[in-house]
């Protein structure tokens, strides 16, 4: 007998939304009933969930009534605005914005690594009393999915790591702007830098200015805190920087491994090359932002330090992956860790 849920989508409009009811279609859960909400701008806007067309609808205080899940992917305000009217409710909560890390029992899940850690009952792990998940930073999955593959096949001894981000990690507006700053760029007219605060477009960026909306240091944080978290401390301490790129979509990693030992070329591919990870061994298709939008897959090539040599200490990576369909992906896994729980009794 198949279950029919009620899903609610909160903040339906934004472009993780939009990502999310595509994955959500494609998915376990795509018989469900689904509830479009959003804020004041977005009200009455139609949308499609599968092959069913509805419209966006305000928030209110009975929104959440007989609404089995609630996944919240706009900005992390309307997340904490009304997760807890959804909590009382009796909803299942998943949240894609981040704007409940930190509250008491909210765990951060990424269910991917929990498979490839063979099952083992790590810190995002949730049970009847956890309140809430946090979807796990998309950078933060991508790069512990790769170096617990690489550990499989000996100590590393050193990982440093540069990930350079797309604009739609920060929603529309951010995506809007730097489209808008390249046209005027090119028509040689002054730039708009409401969001960021600075030049972007044509632009790598190690900061925003002091008076952006979004901050890069915290972008940074968050990456590292979630790598930790769903690692289980499990995996190498990682040295990381963040970079701003003017690119629109789609996270590239480039990443140096060091080994206690020299390990084999082919050894390490082989060990890449499993579920959600796709092993690329020439210079077709290479990852690139371009290649991976839409690739529900992790690209990465590998190459030795040592040009020409079989076997290395130190070797290079370089990856790509969809930041907005990893983050719908692990949005809906970590749904279906609460679906495993709802049939003994709602999450409180």
């Amino acid at each position: 007998m198949t279950t029919t849920y009620r899903i609610a989508i909160v903040g339906a409009a934004s472009i993780r939304g939009k990502q999310l009811k595509e994955a959500l279609s494609d998915s376990s859960f795509a018989t469900s009933d689904f509830v479009l909400m959003d804020d004041q701008q977005a009200l009455g806007q139609l949308e499609s969930v599968g092959d069913e067309i509805t419209f966006v609808q305000p928030i209110s205080a009975d929104s959440f009534e007989r609404i089995d899940f609630s996944f919240f992917s706009g900005t992390s305000e309307l997340t904490r605005r009304h997760w807890q009217t959804a909590l009382r409710a009796g909803s299942s909560i998943v949240d894609l914005s981040a704007g409940l890390e930190g509250e008491a029992g909210v765990l951060v899940c990424a269910p991917w690594m929990q498979e490839a850690m063979g099952g083992a009952a790590l810190a995002g792990t949730p049970d009847l009393h956890t309140p809430a998940i946090v979807s796990a930073d998309p950078a933060a999955l991508v790069l512990a999915l790769l170096l617990e593959r690489l550990q499989r096949i000996g100590a590393i001894r050193h990982v440093s790591a540069t990930v350079l981000e797309p604009a739609s990690e920060y929603g529309r507006a951010a995506l809007d702007e730097l489209h808008q700053q390249t046209v005027t760029l090119l028509s040689f007219q002054s730039i708009p830098q409401e969001v960021y605060d600075v030049q972007v477009a044509f632009n790598t960026v190690a900061a925003f200015g002091e008076a952006a909306k979004i901050n890069l240091a915290q972008s940074e944080a968050r990456i590292r805190r979630h790598y930790a978290l769903i690692s289980g401390g499990r995996l190498p301490q990682l040295s990381l920087q963040l970079i701003h790129v003017p690119a629109f979509h789609v996270h590239t990693f480039s990443i140096a491994v060091e080994y206690e030992q020299q390990v084999a070329l082919d050894q390490i591919e082989a060990s890449l090359s499993d579920h959600h990870v796709e092993v690329i061994l020439g210079d077709a298709d290479a990852p690139s932002n371009l290649n991976s939008t839409g690739d529900q897959d992790v690209s990465v090539r590998v190459r030795l330090d040592e040009q020409g040599a079989s076997r290395s200490r130190r070797l290079w990576l370089w990856a790509s992956a969809d930041n907005l369909e990893l983050s719908a992906l692990n949005a809906v896994e970590c749904a279906q860790e609460l679906r495993r729980l709802r049939p003994q009794g709602k999450v409180q």
